[in-house]
């Protein structure tokens, strides 16, 4: 596994110290994560099988899109989601940087990613021990200023989510510097109930398309 901490931060310190353990809480989470994705998993077979059809019968290429994206303590993982880009799109940038995502984006893509729907196969990820519901959303390798400033901020310390208290406060219309400081803010807050509430209002920004933007943002 690559380590962020030695290909991006080098000598830049990070205090590893000033972010509390919660050991009951971050059992509980684990338990809670396990329990919610298998069962997910398996109620949303049917879904999955349905938008599989929809992808293969849109465009051509594989089904399921995985990335490396970092996670806890800054190593690499394999993120798992519906392929919702044409197969010559660039694969290690983020959509944010692209001026013209459209033109990667497939027809049936366009509604997996305002819905989120694309994002459900990181229940994988979840079951797998990658994620947690609930976390700052993890980053592809080339956005190395904002790992920079997650690792001094602490934001490394905890399990990346399939949603985050970023995503709830702005979406895709947060600038990524900003994004951190949310991501921090949970890191120091996070606690079941706090988890809830995420979860609550990631359901109502999903079903009210709120601050869903694709591409560059002057």
């Amino acid at each position: 596994m690559v380590n962020v901490r030695e290909n991006y931060v080098g000598s830049f310190y990070f205090d590893d110290t000033r972010i509390k353990t919660k050991p009951v809480y971050t059992v509980l989470k684990r338990i809670f994560d396990m329990c919610v994705s298998a069962v997910a998993l398996t109620l949303l077979l049917p879904l999955f099988a349905v938008v599989a059809v929809l992808i293969k019968l849109d465009s051509e290429g594989s089904v399921i899109f995985s990335q490396n994206r970092v996670g806890k303590n800054g190593n690499l993982f394999k993120v798992y989601k519906f392929r919702t880009m044409k197969v010559n799109a660039p694969h290690e940038m983020a959509t944010a940087a692209l001026s013209d995502p459209y033109a990667h984006i497939t027809r049936v893509g366009r509604v997996l990613r305002k819905t989120s729907v694309d994002e459900l196969p990181q229940l994988f990820n979840v079951l797998k021990g990658d994620m947690s519901l609930v976390g700052p959303r993890p980053l592809i390798m080339s956005e190395s200023d904002v790992h920079k400033l997650r690792m001094r901020e602490g934001v490394y310390d905890v399990r990346p989510g399939v949603t985050g208290w970023a995503q709830v406060n702005g979406r895709d219309c947060v600038p990524a510097e900003e994004k951190v400081y949310f991501d921090k803010e949970y890191v120091i807050r996070r606690s079941v109930i706090f988890d809830m509430i995420i979860f609550a209002k990631t359901v109502s920004v999903v079903i009210g398309g709120q601050g869903y933007v694709e591409g560059r943002r002057n």
